[in-house]
């Protein structure tokens, strides 16, 4: 009778694999990131091992090498920000608060992609192809010609992308929703995620199709899923911003294809997101001339100049009545940051 594999668990943080559950992983100190890992019989991994491996070609280091080729998004922010625009058989991970834009984003993107003349896939395992129809109407776009489909199962999904030769984009909203067969756990779970998207990635690299991965994130703002997930994939997207508020920024963490300080503006409206192509007159709007206590900082993000106002609080002093200057900054808390910002604020 063959022996039960003995269980493993991994960290859904740093993907460190423990022996027994523990409710703080020692690799990366998180407290409740372990999740129960499927084990293979020991026949079969032995097995596997007494295959002999086959001698892989070297090359030298010198070559010539040609620039990547882009695929213009049709969004200008989006093209800054990812370095120029989507490179074929790459990999791009988005990730964002629930409610920031990600879906609304993509979807307007693949729209523009499709009315360029490139077919686009857009995969959706959290919405129906009904709702997806919905949103294209509210932003405008439900004429483009945008193939969609609502389905988790990514073996199907391969084989729809592999059966149809000129496609040039697949959008996966998301990769926490996606469920491979072979892996004896839940959609969402750290080696779902992991074999899923491993899956998905070597078939864009075989096909050659540029890949969009929508992740979610934990309430630490962290991507949800295994470490290793941000490692495999080419781009690391965020799209930050307040969902009271109308603007959103996306900034790259990762982009083995272009720079990761150069960002990207939104604002939110009615009709879906619209670029924000001069930042410094939206952080400027409520200027109101030069006011005393009020200055204009020029900072650069990227290659792009970004202008901000820096205030400074003023209060009347006791006895002449004139106004002093205070600082209330530095340390959480309100405190002063050293020594003499102390006497300066105490006067």
């Amino acid at each position: 009778m063959a022996k039960k594999p003995a269980r493993q668990y991994g960290c859904t943080a740093c993907g460190t694999v423990h022996a027994k559950w523990v409710g703080q992983c020692d690799a990366c100190q998180e407290w409740n990131t372990l999740e129960e890992l499927p084990v293979e019989p020991l026949a079969a991994s032995s097995a596997a091992r007494s295959v002999p491996g086959r001698r892989v070609k070297l090359e030298a280091l010198q070559g010539v090498v040609q620039p990547p080729p882009r695929v213009r998004s049709g969004i200008a922010e989006l093209d800054r920000a990812l370095g120029g625009g989507l490179v074929p058989a790459s990999v791009v991970l988005v990730g964002g608060d629930p409610g920031i834009g990600k879906s609304t984003l993509l979807l307007q993107a693949a729209s523009r992609l499709a009315e360029q003349g490139e077919r686009v896939l857009y995969i959706s395992g959290e919405e129906a192809v009904d709702q997806i129809r919905l949103r294209a109407r509210r932003l405008g776009v439900e004429g483009a010609k945008l193939e969609l489909a609502a389905s988790i199962n990514v073996a199907d999904i391969i084989a729809t992308a592999e059966a149809e030769a000129d496609v040039r984009v697949v959008v996966i909203d998301s990769i926490q929703t996606m469920w491979l067969e072979t892996v004896e756990s839940a959609p969402g779970t750290v080696s779902q995620v992991r074999a899923c998207a491993f899956e998905l990635i070597r078939a864009a690299k075989r096909r050659g199709f540029c890949l969009i991965l929508v992740g979610h994130v934990t309430k630490e703002g962290a991507l949800a899923g295994p470490r290793v997930l941000e490692h495999m994939v080419d781009a690391v997207m965020y799209f930050e911003g307040d969902r009271g508020h109308q603007f959103r920024i996306l900034r790259a963490a990762k982009n083995r294809y272009g720079a990761t300080d150069e960002i990207g503006v939104f604002a939110m409206t009615d009709r879906g997101l619209e670029e924000v192509s001069n930042p410094s007159a939206l952080f400027l709007a409520e200027r109101r001339g030069n006011i005393a206590g009020s200055a204009v900082f020029a900072g650069l993000e990227g290659s792009r100049p970004v202008l901000l106002e820096v205030q400074a609080l003023l209060s009347p002093k006791g006895g002449d009545g004139a106004p002093r200057r205070a600082w209330w900054g530095g340390i959480a808390g309100g405190w002063p940051c050293c020594w003499p910002c102390w006497k300066h604020a105490a006067g």
